[in-house]
This record gives C-alpha cells, sequence and structure tokens, in this order.
C-alpha cells in the first residue's frame, strides 16, 4: 500500500505535459476556476472552493511526494518540464507544485491565463540619508525610477528614470554619495521633485495606464510609498498622488508564496534564493528596480498571483486582505497642492 502511493504521484508527475517554450503571456492564477466539468455523463457543481474534488486528493500526494525529494530528484524533474531548474530548494519545490497543480486543473477545464493586471510598474526610490541616518534627519526623494513590465509577455517595456533637486538639504552627504552613485553636480542640475512628479505622470498617460491598460505599482517594501512618497509630498506641499495609494510590496508576496520567514525577503537575498545575481549597481534607482522587476518576473512564472497588498489610507499605511476585489491602479492624475 504504501508502494502504491510513493509511485502513483511519481506517475502523476510524469504524466504531466511539457509547458510552451517561451512563455508569450503571464502564467495561470492560482485561484483557477474548474466548475461545469462533466463527469460520468453529469454535469459537476465543483467549485473554486470544493477541495473535495478527487483531483485536489492527487494534488494533495503529489506534493507530499515532491516534499521527499531531493534538490538534485527536483531539478531533474523541473528540466524535464523545461522549466527553470535554478534556486534554492524550497523555490523549486514551490514550482514544481504550481506546474503540477496547473497542469491537473487545466485537464478538469481551461484556466484563464491572464494576469491581475496587463502592467506592473515597479518603483524603488533613493533618497538623501546619513551614516547611520539619525532619527531626525528627512529624507527627500532624489531618483524616481520606474521599470515597466508587462505582465503578459514577462518582458521590461520601458524604464524612466529622473533625478530630483532635494530642497531641505540640498548638498548632500558623503555616505549618500558613496552609497547611491548620486553626485552633487546631478542633483544641482535635476529639477524640483513637483515637476519631476509631473514628467512622470505624462510619461504613464503617454503608455495608456489606467486607461486602456490595467497596472498597479510594486516596490520592494513598504517604505518607498508610505515613508519616502508621503514624506516627499508634504515638503513638496502637493497631496498624496492617487495612482500610489495601493500597491504591491513583493517582499510580502515573496514570503508568503515560497513560505520564507521576513528575513530572507531582502533584496539580494530573494535573488539568490531564485538562483540569480544582482545585475547592476546596488542602491542605483533604475537597477534595483530592474532587479526587482526580475523577481516578479519569475515569480509569475512560478504561478504567484501578483496582486495589491498594500495601501496609504489617512496617512497611514495599511494591509489589503487577499479576499479584498481585485483592483487596478487609476489613471495618473497630478495632485492637488496642500492649502
Amino acid at each position: 500500500m504504501e508502494e502504491q502511493k510513493e509511485n502513483r504521484p511519481q506517475a502523476a508527475l510524469n504524466e504531466a505535459s511539457a509547458p510552451p517554450a517561451a512563455a508569450a503571456r503571464p502564467p495561470d492564477k492560482q485561484h483557477c476556476r474548474i466548475s461545469g466539468q462533466e463527469t460520468n455523463g453529469k454535469k459537476s457543481t465543483a467549485n473554486p472552493n470544493d477541495f473535495s474534488d478527487p483531483v485536489y486528493k492527487e494534488i494533495a500526494m503529489t506534493n507530499g511526494y515532491i516534499n521527499r525529494m531531493t534538490r538534485e530528484e527536483l531539478r531533474s524533474k523541473l528540466a524535464e518540464f523545461k522549466l527553470e531548474t535554478r534556486g534554492v530548494k524550497d523555490v523549486l519545490k514551490k514550482r514544481l507544485k504550481n506546474y503540477y497543480k496547473k497542469q491537473k486543473l487545466m485537464q478538469k477545464e481551461p484556466i484563464n491565463r491572464d494576469s491581475c493586471y496587463d502592467y506592473i510598474c515597479v518603483v524603488d526610490f533613493e533618497a538623501t540619508c546619513e551614516e547611520g541616518n539619525p532619527p531626525e534627519f528627512v529624507h527627500e526623494i532624489i531618483e524616481f525610477p520606474i521599470v515597466l513590465l508587462n505582465t503578459h509577455t514577462l518582458e521590461i517595456e520601458d524604464t524612466f528614470q529622473q533625478y530630483v533637486k532635494p530642497e531641505i538639504n540640498p548638498k548632500l552627504s558623503d555616505f549618500c554619495i558613496s552609497l547611491t552613485g548620486i553626485t552633487q553636480d546631478i542633483v544641482d542640475k535635476a529639477e524640483t521633485f513637483t515637476q519631476v512628479l509631473q514628467n512622470v505622470i505624462e510619461w504613464m498617460r503617454q503608455r495608456e495606464l489606467g486607461t486602456k491598460y490595467s497596472y498597479s505599482m510594486l516596490t520592494d517594501g513598504s517604505w518607498d510609498m508610505s515613508k519616502f512618497l508621503n514624506t516627499q509630498c508634504r515638503i513638496s506641499r502637493i497631496k498624496y498622488p492617487s495612482f500610489a495609494k495601493r500597491w504591491i510590496n513583493i517582499r510580502k508576496s515573496y514570503g508568503n508564496f515560497y513560505k520564507v520567514p521576513r528575513s530572507q525577503t531582502k533584496l539580494t537575498m530573494m535573488l539568490e534564493n531564485l538562483g540569480m545575481n544582482y545585475d547592476g549597481r546596488p542602491h542605483s534607482g533604475l537597477d534595483d528596480s530592474k532587479n526587482i522587476a526580475r523577481i516578479a518576473v519569475r515569480m509569475l512564472q512560478d504561478g504567484c498571483e501578483l496582486r495589491v497588498n498594500e495601501r496609504m489610507h489617512a496617512g497611514q499605511l495599511m494591509t489589503v486582505s487577499s479576499l479584498a476585489p481585485l483592483e487596478g491602479a487609476p489613471a495618473p492624475q497630478m495632485p492637488r497642492y496642500r492649502n
């Protein structure tokens, strides 16, 4: 009996067909619709939450088998299905489980392959800083980058980058220059934050974000929106922009999806666990954003449903439940000045 339990999941894995060679569309959603499937000539009443369906027992048994596989066995099986073989063992297990689950559910009913959003805008601000970050120091944004990720092609389609002239602390510290690579000459020649934000909004409008195409902002942690942008808007005496009030915190998404502790969700750690190296200059806002986008692509390929999980409300950071209705960001508009 025990041998049959071992062999059936392995056979089921062998039955799973290989995916298309180069993904030209985003991976399947985790929440799959399986209702309306014909069973023995009768209409099934199964729904996405009906885990009594026999297919879920088979998936659970296969997951148990996958949990007992060695790293080399996992890599061999992933290679057989033409899937990415890089990453730590837990990542490889999650990738193989998701692939098998999608294959089994697709046999019941074709899965809607649309992503949550057409585009993801990855943002990673650089701000003024001093060594040790004294609590009284006011951080001002000095680099505003955006990486536009197409969730259908899983390619970086465009980028935006502008530097910003700080107002409160116009002279950069040596520590800040060394950390970010942004020189005093660069910020002296830059535009104010209000003008850069206007340029950002025009760039987003030209790409029809929020009108023709749905999109969401994505950051590496909560600070970019809740701290840096929030503070900068007060300094510049403008309202907080509506398009940035909700976003995907990829650290939360990564931790929840791969079941890893918060300590393993730093940018370099996420890249390392996915079998990737950092590409570019650390603490360059644009390079950081590109590397965050690479993580997002790998997570989408592994079957993660990247969706908004944080928001700003009345100046406070709040969590967005995964059960909340799916909403894209609104068409970008320049915020009004504060009274």
